[in-house]
């Protein structure tokens, strides 16, 4: 029987990556729905490849083209996620959340619903709403797999042991393409070299956040929220390979370390055959690495942002919402020119810690609705400063 599915954010990266196992692999798996927000092209031609017959796509604009593009297809073109029910009126079995930035946590949070397994790679969903997402989780019996690599192996490593028998989780970082980059140097960092990190092909904001490290700083928040476990028993080991992406210490004295290449496709794959015995053709181990992990720990000198990980309180609440608008205000800004590197690490780790966005620390979220009217008040707040 053909396994039904649907993606959020087919025309991403991870979108694309699970469009490209599913081609493959045509004769078990059946797109119910496919969503984009601008990319309609995209999203037309994989709708005609895999014969799909219900897309959403969310900007107004794009939503018009679509229409007309596709006036005589048989595709049904949908604009927002309130169709939920009539496109999906049985669970299908699989669901990819792969939208990037806040915008996706709605979208995820919906589908929870209309699905029996729901794999999450959208990183900003599990920072700001995952007290959300895991009470829909545990509401309609909906599975969950995280696909962040970290975060899989983590879920890899553990599987049936409990996390109270976890004493330390490692999660590691390549310090992107500034790790060996002197600090009096990170003046002169050009937007060009800010983006070329040098083992995962992502895009320009996800790939910024791994030059200042912030990217880790959230990775830590989502560990700390999928597996229950405190900050303090969260670290970042700088490891510049990217080939080992996660260790755990037990109480028992055992040290379980997940290794595989540093392509999303692996644990997407996994994903997407969770307890299946289908092969993935892979290199073969790679000893040169594993005998030089050169692993270590941040410099946080060099990388400050790490620090903001001291602070925060181990019960979910408002303030990662605030951390997350900070950084992608100015990751803008810094992918527009306006601010240098320098000012980009500096912006954020100041702004974080103004008195009038610490307040949130003490705020848990109630609904999607709060964190999405504090982004936009976080962003009037950015804007009044001038930056």
């Amino acid at each position: 029987m053909r396994k039904k599915i649907a993606i959020l954010g087919s025309t991403s990266s991870i979108g694309k990556s699970l469009l490209n196992i599913i081609k493959k692999d045509k004769k078990n798996f059946k797109i119910e729905l496919l969503t984009a927000n601008t990319n309609y092209k995209d999203l037309i031609d994989q709708a005609k490849k895999f014969n799909v017959t219900n897309i959403i796509i969310t900007d107004p604009d794009s939503f018009k083209k679509t229409k007309i593009i596709c006036k005589n297809k048989k595709i049904k073109i949908f604009q927002n996620f309130e169709s939920l029910k009539k496109i999906l009126p049985k669970k299908v079995d699989y669901v990819m959340s792969a939208i990037s930035g806040i915008g996706g946590l709605l979208p995820t949070y919906k589908l929870i619903k209309h699905t029996k397994l729901i794999a999450i790679a959208n990183k900003e969903a599990i920072v700001c709403g995952w007290s959300l997402i895991n009470k829909e989780l545990k509401k309609y019996k909906t599975k969950f797999i995280p696909v962040d690599s970290e975060h899989f192996s983590i879920f890899s490593l553990l599987k049936d042991n409990n996390t109270n028998n976890i004493e330390k989780i490692y999660i590691t970082a390549s310090g992107g393409p500034f790790i060996n980059l002197p600090k009096s140097r990170f003046n002169k960092i050009k937007l060009v070299d800010a983006l070329k990190h040098p083992n995962w092909k992502m895009g320009k904001k996800i790939t910024i956040d791994s030059a200042t490290l912030m990217n880790k700083v959230f990775e830590v928040i989502e560990a700390k929220n999928i597996f229950n476990v405190n900050y303090k028993k969260i670290s970042i080991l700088i490891h510049p390979k990217s080939y080992v992406h996660a260790i755990i210490k037990f109480k028992n004295g055992l040290i379980k370390i997940l290794t595989h290449e540093p392509d999303m496709k692996i644990p997407i794959f996994n994903s997407i055959y969770y307890k299946s015995d289908k092969n993935l053709k892979t290199n073969s181990l790679n000893f040169s690495i594993l005998n030089n992990l050169n692993l270590r720990n941040v410099e946080k000198k060099k990388f400050p942002l790490v620090k903001v990980l001291e602070k925060l309180p181990n019960r979910s609440s408002l303030y990662e919402t605030v951390l997350i608008t900070i950084n992608d205000y100015l990751v803008n800004k810094f992918l527009s020119e306006k601010i240098n590197f320098n000012e980009l690490i500096k912006l954020i780790y100041n702004i974080s810690n103004l008195r009038e966005f610490q307040k949130f620390k003490k705020i848990h979220p109630k609904n999607v609705k709060e964190i999405y009217n504090l982004r936009n008040y976080v962003h009037l707040k950015l804007d009044a400063l001038g930056i």
